[in-house]
């Protein structure tokens, strides 16, 4: 059994391979990237022609089984993800969501996700807080000293 810090650890490398494979694909992604109504996602990706892909990492089943708040990250991305390890039993990603199979290098997609158009309004909206997080974060990794 992981404890807490080693599970926060799994998740964190999950991620990079997850957002390692958005690269490879030419989406620019953040980890970690707040929407609007508060709620963090794991991954968040935006495509060359501004498509957005949220990406939701899940270590184990009872990672997947204790939450559900992916479902309220829907209505922010044209395309849907689960990242998972190999370990992790297929038959609980619902049939209508994509997913990846991650590590903490890389990983590759195993179901495309079908995509949902986000509405232009909301596109812009997320489009502005992507650039203005990555931008901020971009700011302090040349100036660490700098409080935003």
């Amino acid at each position: 059994m992981q404890s807490n810090d080693e599970k926060k650890q799994t998740g964190i490398l999950l991620a990079r391979g997850a957002a390692r494979l958005l690269f490879d694909l030419g989406y620019a992604p953040l980890t970690e990237f707040t929407l609007a109504s508060g709620r963090r996602v794991d991954v968040f990706g935006v495509g060359k022609d501004a498509s957005l892909i949220a990406v939701e990492v899940k270590s184990s089943r009872n990672d997947f089984l204790s939450d559900q708040k992916w479902q309220s990250y829907l209505e922010y991305c044209d395309q849907f993800y689960f990242a998972v390890p190999e370990s992790f039993p297929d038959e609980l990603i619902p049939a209508h969501q994509g997913f990846m199979r991650v590590d903490q290098f890389t990983g590759s997609l195993i179901r495309q996700a079908k995509p949902s158009p986000v509405s232009a309004a909301r596109r812009k909206a997320i489009l502005t807080r992507f650039a203005r997080t990555a931008a901020y974060r971009l700011n302090l990794l040349n100036d660490p000293l700098r409080k935003l």
